[in-house]
């Protein structure tokens, strides 16, 4: 049932955030979306029933077990520094506009401000 949940909340949402709420590395990937203007979910696994259960299959269909587990366009990211690293490359608007959670007036201002 978790991995279902968490393949069904990646294929139906442009970004999906796997978070504990008192993570602050969390909390910077979590700023950065809402800074760029993304649209996207958090699921806080640390608030949900089954969340142990969800980073357990997150651990065993991405290879990683740690939080932040970010998901963009259906594909997995990684965690803070795959996402700060992707950011600082100029590669994170480009992916968040892809995936729909992010208008492209929306990327071109954050680009030329990044």
């Amino acid at each position: 049932m978790a991995m279902q949940k968490a393949k069904d909340l990646v294929s139906n949402n442009a970004v999906v955030v796997f978070s504990k709420s008192f993570c602050p590395y969390c909390v910077r990937v979590k700023d950065l979306l809402k800074q760029l203007g993304a649209k996207f979910i958090a699921v806080e696994l640390d608030k949900e029933s089954d969340g142990s259960k969800i980073q357990s299959a997150l651990a065993e269909w991405t290879g990683q077990r740690t939080v932040p587990n970010v998901f963009i366009g259906g594909k997995h990211i990684g965690g803070c520094d795959s996402t700060t690293n992707l950011h600082k490359n100029g590669k994170l608007v480009t992916l968040l506009t892809e995936a729909g959670a992010i208008a492209a007036i929306a990327a071109t201002a954050a680009t030329t401000s990044a």
